[in-house]
């Protein structure tokens, strides 16, 4: 009667445990999607601020998205052999430094050392899903893993929202102080409330391995970034994508003969994996295209013959329908995963944002028409980005859930920046400095987003529905579970 009656306090009690480590990792996460969407609208002032030009003050954003493009799959993989919340902890103590050094910075030099120490929160990631799989039971984690992917766009949203009343109204340095106070928050409730998991997967740190890794992307990324800069045919640009193939090769061979491999080949090769990642990779490109396009259409002065003059803070409250159907889907990412599956709602999501694009492409002459399309891109990004993890860690062994979700984020990290560039080589090519793009680029740039996206629909179509596996880990003796 006694053991009866202990029950119930014993799952509530768990269930607590659960909510809170969802919590800390939400918290986590928003700092991420902040990060790299509060710095998009305000870089002409950071800029100023930094007396640099353009060109070089571009790399602001790059070299946040490199280094955390390089971390994402190799914080990922420590993570899965050393612990995932100690490196958990590591990353935002890495993100505190950097925006206090960004915060703190008056010369180019030491904001991009401060963004590249904030770009290794990109392994916040792959540790999230990590110690979700983990720690909850079975019915938790689609649930779980998909309202933390689906913060990421959240993030990504209320970014572009919040980056024009607090330049307008406080100082460029809060753009960094306030992930610097969600990050600090959430290293703190991750070292008191997150459990460290069980679960390891033997290896050891390979350095050439890793260098190789980390110089293939880097090189790719770059190419990628500074391709509207230098011109889609510059030298510079075909040196860095040689060297981005030649490293690819060394890479896969030397991964495939380690014993322990730093990412393993074979399971980035399963079919549900690799289809999953071209999709995230499309879909990534058109998501992100839409954060620049829109709030520079409607920032355009109507003498241009289009766009509404909006200022910067305007120009995000366009977004505000987005990030609330984002919030909604991620809230209800477990119950609607369990009705129709990840898959489903992977294509929903694809679909949902090309419809998006397509209504954009037809009718952009009025607000009222981004405030109508708005929530169905939000909806699109919301399913989407809440189904492709739960896709991966479907279809992977519990020991590869790191790596192999790391991998994923970086597909769509890199989809994004090949769609940043895309989408301003078609706005700014040829065009006058200070003038005007002609709106029938803007439809063009539309049209070029709706086809990735049906891309990505079609990619999706062909994944296979894998054998759902068991995604409860092993119950230790004494926990509550057990009880």
């Amino acid at each position: 009667m006694a053991a009866s009656a202990q029950t119930p306090v014993l799952e509530k009690s768990a269930s607590h445990r659960y909510a809170l480590t969802l919590a800390v990792l939400a918290v986590a996460t928003t700092s991420y999607g902040m990060l790299q969407s509060l710095i998009l609208p305000a870089l002409p002032t950071l800029e100023r601020s930094l007396g640099t030009s353009p060109v070089t003050g571009g790399w602001i954003l790059t070299a946040y998205l490199t280094s955390a493009t390089v971390v994402t799959p190799v914080a990922g993989r420590l993570g899965d052999m050393y612990g995932k919340k100690r490196l958990l902890i590591a990353v935002l103590i890495l993100l505190c430094i950097g925006c206090l050094l960004s915060a703190l910075a008056k010369s180019l030099a030491l904001m991009l050392v401060g963004r590249v120490l904030q770009g290794a929160v990109g392994g916040l990631f792959p540790l999230s899903f990590g110690i979700i799989r983990d720690e909850f039971p079975e019915d938790k984690v689609e649930g779980g893993i998909g309202l933390i992917a689906a913060i990421v766009g959240l993030g990504g949203g209320v970014g572009i929202v919040l980056s024009g009343p607090i330049v307008e109204n406080l100082s460029p340095q809060w753009l960094f102080l306030v992930p610097l106070a969600l990050g600090a928050a959430a290293a703190v409730a991750t070292w008191l409330c997150i459990q460290e998991s069980p679960e390891r997967s033997p290896g050891r740190v390979d350095y050439y391995t890793t260098a190789l890794l980390s110089g293939w992307l880097t090189a790719l990324l770059l190419a990628i970034t500074n391709g509207p800069t230098w011109g889609w045919l510059n030298w510079r640009l075909f040196g860095l994508l040689a060297v981005a193939i030649i490293g690819v090769v060394l890479w896969v061979r030397r991964e495939l003969r380690a014993e322990h491999p730093l990412i393993d080949i074979r399971t980035l090769m399963m079919r549900p994996v690799w289809l999953t990642n071209v999709a995230s990779l499309c879909l990534g490109f058109g998501m992100l295209s839409a954060y620049i396009l829109v709030p520079d259409f409607v920032q355009t002065p109507p003498a241009a013959g289009y766009g509404f003059g909006s200022s910067v803070t305007q120009a995000g409250i366009f977004l505000v329908p987005a990030n609330v159907l984002m919030l909604t889907i991620g809230l209800g990412t477990g119950a609607i995963s369990r009705r129709i599956g990840a898959k489903k709602m992977l294509a929903i999501g694809a679909l949902l944002s090309a419809v998006a694009f397509a209504g954009l492409a037809l009718a952009h002459g009025q607000p009222l028409d981004f405030y109508l399309d708005a929530p169905i891109l939000g909806a699109g990004i919301g399913f989407s980005y809440a189904a492709m993890s739960n896709v991966i860690v479907a279809a992977v062994p519990q020991s590869q859930t790191g790596a192999a979700t790391g991998v994923n984020i970086n597909a769509r990290t890199l989809g994004s920046a090949l769609g940043s560039s895309v989408v301003v080589t078609i706005l700014e090519s040829n065009l006058s400095p200070g003038a005007f793009p002609p709106g029938g680029r803007y439809v063009t740039a539309f049209l070029v987003c709706l086809i990735m996206l049906l891309v990505a629909f079609v990619v999706v179509l062909a994944i296979p529905v894998p054998h759902r596996q068991r995604l409860r880990p092993r119950v230790r003796p004494g926990s509550a579970m057990s009880r």
